[in-house]
């Protein structure tokens, strides 16, 4: 019998635990007015979604869509992880499939967790070998959750040792608002940092005096103690 959605959902609910949705509700910001505003839990923890996503890795795309949409946290990040797995062993008719799939969806792509599972091993993966346009597209969009995905995508770049499209995103997102790009651009900044500390430090020494200060925090947080706080205190 093939696998559904539904079966999915309540393997999922068997791990589900009221305390722990109460904290992850509050953690992920989902009160009234706040970046998750609106969103459900259902305190499943992540290895346990990890698992399940193993378990319907051969879920149709249909009924990944079914997860993906649904109103409840731990649903859409199952079906981002089963997406994973399936582009993970794709050709690439599949992964092309996979990845139109991913970005007309990301609507649903609506928290940073669910961002950050996603963007970089599956729009980042399929973007190495081709134009990278998609992402400068989503990093001037008005949406938090896609301009972060623009960011995070990257670090599939950047674990092949290829910053370019980091630091130009970086800087478009440089006057961003939200913390949480403060945070994903700081990050991946850190990332190009420890592969290639020169490269970061000629962004950083351009930038350092008008980025967020959480951003610097993050891009500078493996740097030596003394260089961090020459950084910090404006003195490079």
């Amino acid at each position: 019998m093939a696998m559904r959605a539904t079966d999915a959902q309540q393997a999922l609910k068997a791990h589900a635990n009221p305390k722990k949705a109460e904290f992850v509700a509050r953690y992920f910001k989902s009160g009234p007015g706040e970046y998750g505003e609106g969103d459900v839990f259902i305190g499943v923890p992540v290895p346990q979604m990890r698992s399940v996503a193993k378990q319907f890795k051969e879920l149709s795309q249909t009924h990944i869509l079914k997860l993906l949409h649904s109103p409840i946290h731990e649903h859409r990040y199952t079906a981002l992880i089963i997406l994973d797995l399936q582009f993970s062993k794709a050709d690439e008719k599949e992964r092309k499939r996979i990845v139109d799939l991913y970005l007309g969806n990301l609507d649903y792509v609506n928290n940073w967790d669910l961002v950050d599972t996603s963007a970089y091993p599956i729009l980042g993966a399929y973007l190495m070998s081709r134009s990278r346009s998609v992402l400068y597209k989503l990093a001037r969009s008005k949406d938090l959750w896609r301009q972060r995905v623009a960011i995070i995508a990257t670090y599939a770049f950047i674990r092949q040792n290829d910053f370019s499209d980091t630091l130009k995103l970086a800087e478009t997102l440089l006057s961003h608002e939200h913390d949480l790009i403060h945070k994903a651009v700081g990050w991946m900044l850190r990332e190009v940092a420890n592969r290639d500390r020169a490269v970061a430090e000629v962004f950083l020494k351009r930038h350092c005096k008008s980025m967020p200060r959480t951003m610097l925090r993050y891009a500078i947080e493996k740097f030596p103690e003394s260089r961090r706080r020459a950084y910090l205190k404006g003195k490079i």
